[in-house]
């Protein structure tokens, strides 16, 4: 575990701030950041991780958009990114990240606020993942944006985040900014791994804590010592109804809150009360939106500072925007003013919390050679929420097609079962009947 209070966090900015200017990075530029997780023993990768926020924070107080990069990612899909991206500069190197948070150089002017949000890449509805970009918004409408999540949660000097998830997704960075920004301290444990988690509520008595149900699957299996947190909050998949409640039980109602977003943007918050009396929900529209369900399609009204676009594409940008309310094609209901999700974005898999788009894995496997088709899907899994699954036809063995997939995709979205048909279903529109698929493919 490294532990990263408030002032070195801040000077970490500083020196970050003056090594990225010494890199020939201007305001407008960006920076690609391969995050440390996995690639790094523990110990070295949490030092890391403090280096990825503090070189994050220092990027938008100067101007720059930060690209965070999974690491999982093959070489291929890193360089989409990069490319796509028109990052000028790389950060994927231990010395490299080092050498910017203790540059001694002068810094350029830093903004009091970060000025808009990392432009994380969604996993890909079309097969070629899109960065989602908000630096264009302005400096008072960037303040805004930041303020509305400190808000949100009450994070104070005396609040310590202790970190699950990667950096490379979106919220586990936000949080973590978020109350270091407020004077607090981050608790980073390099990578997840259950037994530290625990031994970190021990040593560390952290106050908040952002977790996917994976996360808390693997937790609960353990002797965990009582619940130091006064806020925890989950998000990034469906939630069992007998885990949510043995969260409740552990942590109180009083301190646990789940909400609803995307990289996108954020629609919903719940209270644990409130889940308890509508069982099911994600909740309200948070403060400043409201929610609208149009043919079963959610739709958030937002201020202002929540906009967003998509880098590099006007058409999908256009397509997730009728006036002040954008859209990522989840489907839902409302009910008193509470909304229950009954589909994500389509065809969308969730696994362990991340995203998984059926298209981008269909766009690798087929170039695979001997793939004539192939569809994938999710089905339901014990430990994971969903497990990726696909169904090909063409002369392939199964075993070559699992290869390629080794060699193209990043872990998380490699297949778990891979079966042949002579041929894929169709509908009468000609789509892949991916729901027949997943409910009759016999293993």
């Amino acid at each position: 575990m490294y532990v990263l209070e408030a002032a070195q966090y801040q000077r970490l900015t500083v020196a970050a701030a003056g090594g990225l200017h010494a890199s020939g990075l201007r305001p407008g530029d960006r920076v690609a950041l391969v995050t440390p997780e996995h690639r790094f023993p523990a110990e070295e990768a949490a030092y890391l991780q403090a280096c990825v926020i503090a070189v994050t924070a220092a990027a938008l107080r100067t101007g720059i958009t930060p690209v965070p990069i999974n690491p999982l990612l093959t070489g291929p899909e890193r360089s989409h990114i990069v490319t796509d991206s028109g990052a000028t500069v790389v950060i994927s190197e231990s010395a490299h990240l080092q050498s910017l948070v203790t540059h001694a150089g002068p810094p350029p002017e830093l903004a009091d606020w970060p000025l808009g949000r990392p432009m994380h890449y969604t996993s890909g509805t079309t097969g070629r993942p899109k960065g989602v970009f908000t630096q264009g918004i302005g400096e008072d409408l960037t303040a805004a944006l930041w303020r509305d999540e400190l808000d949100q949660w009450g994070f104070t000097s005396s609040d310590v985040t202790l970190v699950h998830g990667p950096l490379c997704h979106a919220a586990p960075l936000r949080y973590a900014m978020l109350v270091l920004h407020a004077g607090g301290t981050a608790v980073l444990p390099g990578v997840f791994d259950a037994p530290a988690i625990a031994a970190a509520l021990r040593d560390h008595r952290p106050t908040h804590a952002f977790l996917v149900p994976s996360h808390l699957q693997r937790l609960f299996g353990l002797d965990l010592p009582p619940s130091p947190y006064r806020l925890v909050t989950h998000a990034g998949a469906a939630i069992p109804p007998q885990l949510k409640r043995r969260l409740h039980d552990w942590a109180g109602v009083d301190s646990v809150w789940e909400f609803y977003g995307s990289t996108e943007g954020q629609f919903t918050v719940c209270s644990a009360a409130e889940w308890e009396q509508r069982p099911g929900t994600v909740g309200r529209a948070r403060i400043g939106r409201t929610l609208e369900v149009r043919d079963g399609v959610i739709w958030c009204h937002t201020p202002d500072f929540a906009r967003f676009e998509y880098w590099n594409d006007p058409v999908k940008t256009a397509a997730a925007w009728d006036g002040d309310a954008f859209s990522v094609g989840d489907l839902g209901r409302l009910d008193d003013g509470y909304l229950y999700l009954e589909g994500r974005r389509e065809d969308l898999i969730i696994s362990g919390g991340v995203n998984v788009y059926p298209a981008e894995v269909e766009a690798a496997l087929a170039e695979c050679p001997g793939v004539q088709e192939v569809a994938a899907f999710g089905r339901e899994d014990e430990h994971w929420g969903q497990r990726v699954c696909v169904v090909y036809s063409g002369s392939a063995t199964p075993q070559a097609v699992g290869q390629w997939a080794r060699e193209h995709l990043a872990a998380y979205k490699r297949p778990k079962e891979i079966d042949h048909m002579d041929a894929l279903p169709h509908n009468a529109s000609g789509k892949v009947e991916r729901l027949q698929l997943a409910l009759g493919v016999a293993r």
